[in-house]
């Protein structure tokens, strides 16, 4: 049953006369009140909100969208191995658990001990754990305890043998998810952002927090990102500091340190001083450096630390046609990742550069991981895609010899699907590639319903990966199309400039050309096609909403960042100017207000049903921004399509809830969508 058949109007929201003038321009912000998230009339407001969307969501074939769901999550899931001293730590999480536990086995094959259950460790289960360091000899474990969908956790050590934390504990902050340990098992390095920027500190084991030393970051503002890595031999910490910056070059950049330990020696930068994203990790005494430095698809430099001078650097691995994604150091080789018109090719190499060999994979799909230690000839690496089975491999980097760890069950026949890949140009004449993925034999008849989704920013790129929502939506007769457009990194940097920043409109151009092009070649119609994104990729569905109401029908739109005059005056907002601009800045304010979702919402228009999905919990993307949003269009629209708000307290940007709760919000999406789109299920 379509929503215009049984259309009830929303809660009313009060307005308020509130108007700032910007650089001459007077911006209205109607709902500002709506920032306060704590006020007793928010709550009321969200109380009112909730009310409303149930009965969009709660249809006759929830519980079966629901149903299936299950049978496709509810299966055992597990994480990448670490080894230490013989024994071999993961997270997993059997079929019928709500969150994750940390276990070990002795051997590859040994008995599973379970050292950290998290559905022990609260009544509501919405307590997550991951793991953070083991010590050298894996006599110690750093786990993270998260509540909800935070990005912030508490750090707690283990005595392995004796199952028992110890009475250290570095309090609820936002750290890098991983640390890493001194060999001589002392303490740990750990990266944790402040509100006056990220600090490099290490913990020594047996001493509270107050007690912690600052290695490095008293310099650094608000702006930046950091992390810390002692080398596989022990000799080194190595230092990255990032951020993002408004230079046409490079979008993101990242300064490489290094500091010599036992002695510890002085803070040496490697290249502090490039526009440029610089990483890498240790290759016994050289560091092996991935760079876009001169070279926006990448390439690879040899550093020796014993000279780390520029003059000394040696260039291994040249830019290619394809972008370097990553260099893993493992096993005395070079594990390299190409993104290779969008889908993952790997090659190792020589320390020297000298090629070894390709690594066959399974086909178009998406590969990561390299685990392991530059020691040791063993690393663990990911495969997925549409149309493959998540799947975790074994690898010997000396003999190129792979066996399966893990893979994925409870998943369908995948050969009754097919996954293709078009190119289609955008309003500029730019060709886009999509990935288009559904059962064999669609008829083009215009008439399938279709999810477009995308993100485009922060040069993230979207290669094809397994999704439980692009099976289910595939079975139900409909196409999944995923869009590489620009702002990702697909194609370089080049790819990521071409999108970010006074640019922003080439993404967004992107995405609606995609819709374009799906209706154009008779994959669906308006009334079919839906579209759906979170964080940068709810800007963009925003954006696309806004922009060109008359060509979608139902819109999801999670953990979205949509008033882009106030984005960084909020907690971490100050993280994306880089990438957007500032609207206090009168060069980006013209291009950030002709965009901004929220302030391009026009009374009268007829817009599609949307959702808009957040939480509390959301410490990155603030819910003011979908909570703001969702007012201004309930209020705007002249269409009878819902407008909704599911907003639950735990929720954040982290895909952390109890299992159960993650297959609801996923239900209530498919039920609005299916109900929208008239789908049957």
């Amino acid at each position: 049953m379509a929503s215009s058949d049984q259309f009830q109007p929303p809660p009313t929201t009060r307005r308020e006369d509130v108007r700032e003038i910007l650089h001459g321009i007077e911006v209205p912000d109607p709902y500002r009140w709506l920032e306060d998230g704590a006020a007793p009339e928010t709550r009321a407001w969200l109380s009112a909100q909730r009310e409303y969307a149930r009965p969009f969501l709660d249809t006759p074939i929830r519980g079966r969208i629901r149903e299936r769901l299950a049978e496709l999550m509810k299966v055992d899931a597990m994480g990448f191995p670490f080894e230490r001293n013989g024994y071999y730590f993961y997270s997993r999480r059997r079929a019928d658990d709500q969150q994750s536990v940390i276990c070990r086995r002795h051997g590859l094959h040994g008995d599973e001990e379970v050292l950290v259950d998290a559905n022990t460790m609260s009544a509501d289960g919405m307590t997550g754990v991951h793991i953070v360091a083991i010590s050298r000899d894996g006599s110690v474990l750093a786990y993270g305890v998260r509540h909800g969908g935070e990005d912030e956790f508490s750090i707690n050590l283990m005595d392995v043998a004796s199952r028992r934390d110890l009475p250290d504990r570095l309090s609820r902050a936002r750290y890098n998810q991983n640390a890493s340990w001194k060999h001589d098992g002392s303490g740990f390095y750990y990266a944790v952002r402040t509100d006056l920027g990220p600090r490099i500190r290490f913990h020594r084991v047996g001493t509270g927090l107050p007690e912690d030393r600052e290695i490095i970051g008293s310099n650094w503002g608000p702006e930046r990102w950091a992390a810390a890595s002692v080398s596989d031999n022990g000799k080194y910490l190595m230092i990255g500091s990032g951020y993002r910056t408004a230079s046409t070059k490079s979008g993101d950049r990242n300064d490489p340190y290094f500091q010599r330990l036992d002695p510890e020696g002085e803070i040496i930068p490697i290249a502090d001083d490039l526009d440029a994203f610089s990483t890498g990790s240790d290759a016994g005494d050289a560091f092996i450096m991935l760079t876009n430095w001169q070279a926006p698809r990448r390439r690879v430099i040899r550093v020796e630390f014993a000279n780390p001078s520029r003059d000394n650097w040696r260039e291994i691995i040249p830019e290619g046609p394809s972008t370097i994604e990553s260099v893993a150091t493992v096993g005395g080789k070079l594990i390299v990742t190409y993104l290779e018109d969008v889908r993952s090719r790997v090659r190792v190499f020589e320390p020297d550069g000298t090629f070894v060999r390709d690594m066959e994979l399974p086909g178009a799909g998406t590969t990561g991981g390299f685990t392991g230690r530059w020691s040791r000839s063993e690393s663990f690496f990911f495969f997925t895609s549409f149309n493959h089975a998540p799947t975790i491999y074994r690898y010997d980097p000396a003999t190129g010899e792979r066996d399966v760890w893990w893979r994925q069950q409870g998943v369908p026949d995948l050969a009754q699907f097919e996954l293709r890949q078009v190119w289609y140009p955008s309003k500029d004449g730019t060709r886009i590639p999509m990935y288009l993925f559904h059962k064999r034999g669609l008829a083009l008849d215009s008439a399938r319903p279709t999810l477009l989704t995308g993100y485009g920013g922060y040069n993230l790129s979207m290669p094809p990966v397994y999704s439980t929502l692009a099976v289910v939506w595939a079975e139900a007769g409909g196409v999944f199309a995923s869009a590489n457009i620009r702002g990702g990194g697909e194609f370089g940097e080049e790819w990521h400039q071409a999108g970010r920043r006074e640019r922003k409109q080439n993404v967004f151009d992107d995405f609606i050309a995609a819709g374009d092009w799906l209706v154009a070649n008779r994959y669906t119609q308006p009334s079919k096609l839906a579209i759906s994104g979170g964080s940068n990729g709810g800007l963009l569905v925003g954006a696309a909403l806004t922009q060109r109401p008359d060509l979608f029908r139902a819109v999801i739109c999670h953990r979205p960042l949509l008033d882009m005059m106030r984005h960084h005056k909020h907690p971490v907002g100050h993280y994306w100017i880089g990438e957007y601009g500032c609207a206090d800045d009168p060069k980006d304010f013209p291009y950030l207000f002709a965009y901004s979702p929220y302030h391009n919402v026009r009374a009268g228009t007829p817009y599609p049903a949307v959702m808009l999905v957040t939480g509390d919990s959301d410490t990155r993307c603030d819910p003011m921004h979908a909570r703001k949003m969702a007012a201004m269009l309930q209020s705007a629209t002249a269409s009878k399509h819902p407008i909704v708000l599911y907003y639950r307290a735990e929720a954040g940007h982290m895909a952390t809830l109890p299992m159960d709760a993650t297959i609801d919000e996923l239900a209530d999406q498919l039920a609005f969508l299916f109900r929208e789109l008239d789908v049957a299920f």
